[in-house]
C-alpha cells in the first residue's frame, strides 16, 4: 500500500470514525486504505475526463501534473498518480464503478466529495477550459456523487476567478467574471448592496480557515482553506468595484 503523506493523513482524519455512522454501509478496512482509494480514483477520473474528446493534449497532461505538484507528491506517489491517470484513459475504464466506490467510501462526508469534484474541475479548466464532452461529464460525475448542478457551478465559478489571473486560461469578459463572482457569493446580481455584503460575510464565515481548523480541519489542509477564502475575497472585490461600494 502506498503511503500518501499529508494528503493521506488528511483523508484519514476527515473520514475517521464518521464512516462507521453508515448503518447500511460495510466498514472500511482503514482510513489509510480509504485515503489511497480516494487518491487513485481522483487520478483515474482525471485521465478519463482528459481523454473524453478522444485525445489527451499536452495542456491536459500539464494540468494533471500541476495537481500532483499541489499535493506535494514524492517520486513513488507521482508514479502511481501517473499510472492511475493512464488507466483512466483506457477504453475499459468504468467511470460509474469508480464513482460508486468513492461515494461509498465517503458516505456521510460530503466535504470529501466536494474536494474530489474541485480537484477534477480545476484540472479540467486548466486542461481544456471545459470544452467538448468534459463539461457534461462533470455534471454526470457531480450527480453520481450527490452534488447539485448549482454546487458544481459554484465550484467552477470560484476556480475560474482564480484561473483568469494566470496565463493558463483565457481571460473572459467582465460580464462573465461578474456572473461567476455572484455565484461564488451565492447571491444574485439583482441583490441589494446590503444583501451582497451580507452574502460576502456569510461565505467568509463559512470558509474561514480559523473556523474550519477549530472544527477539526487538519493543518495540512489550511492552505486549501486559505485559497478558498481568497476566492471569496476576489469575487467580492470584483462586485464591489463594479458597484462602487
Amino acid at each position: 500500500m502506498v503511503a500518501l503523506g499529508p494528503f493521506g493523513a488528511l483523508l484519514g482524519v476527515l473520514l475517521g470514525h464518521q464512516l462507521d455512522a453508515a448503518a447500511n454501509e460495510p466498514p472500511p478496512a482503514s482510513p489509510t486504505a480509504i485515503g489511497e482509494q480516494f487518491f487513485r480514483i481522483a487520478f483515474r477520473v482525471m485521465g478519463y475526463l482528459a481523454k473524453s474528446d478522444g485525445r489527451v493534449s499536452e495542456r491536459e497532461i500539464a494540468a494533471a501534473r500541476a495537481v500532483m505538484s499541489e499535493l506535494h507528491l514524492d517520486a513513488t506517489q507521482e508514479r502511481i498518480a501517473i499510472e492511475c491517470f493512464t488507466a483512466g484513459k483506457l477504453p475499459g475504464f468504468d467511470l460509474d464503478t469508480d464513482l460508486a466506490l468513492l461515494r461509498q467510501a465517503c458516505f456521510g462526508r460530503p466535504d470529501l466529495l466536494h474536494i474530489f469534484l474541485q480537484i477534477e474541475v480545476r484540472a479540467a479548466i486548466a486542461g481544456n477550459d471545459l470544452e467538448g464532452p468534459v463539461s457534461a461529464l462533470l455534471v454526470r460525475v457531480a450527480s453520481q456523487l450527490g452534488i447539485s448542478r448549482f454546487a458544481l457551478a459554484h465550484i467552477e465559478a470560484a476556480l475560474r476567478i482564480r484561473a483568469d489571473r494566470f496565463a493558463h486560461a483565457p481571460i473572459r469578459d467582465t460580464g462573465q467574471q461578474l456572473s461567476d463572482a455572484y455565484r461564488v457569493l451565492e447571491t444574485a446580481s439583482t441583490a441589494s448592496d446590503e444583501n451582497v455584503v451580507k452574502a460576502y460575510r456569510r461565505q467568509l464565515s463559512r470558509h474561514h480557515p480559523d473556523k474550519l481548523k477549530a472544527n477539526g480541519l487538519p493543518d495540512s489542509m489550511i492552505e486549501h482553506a486559505k485559497q478558498r477564502t481568497q476566492q471569496i475575497i476576489e469575487a467580492y472585490e470584483l462586485i464591489r468595484t463594479q458597484r462602487r461600494l
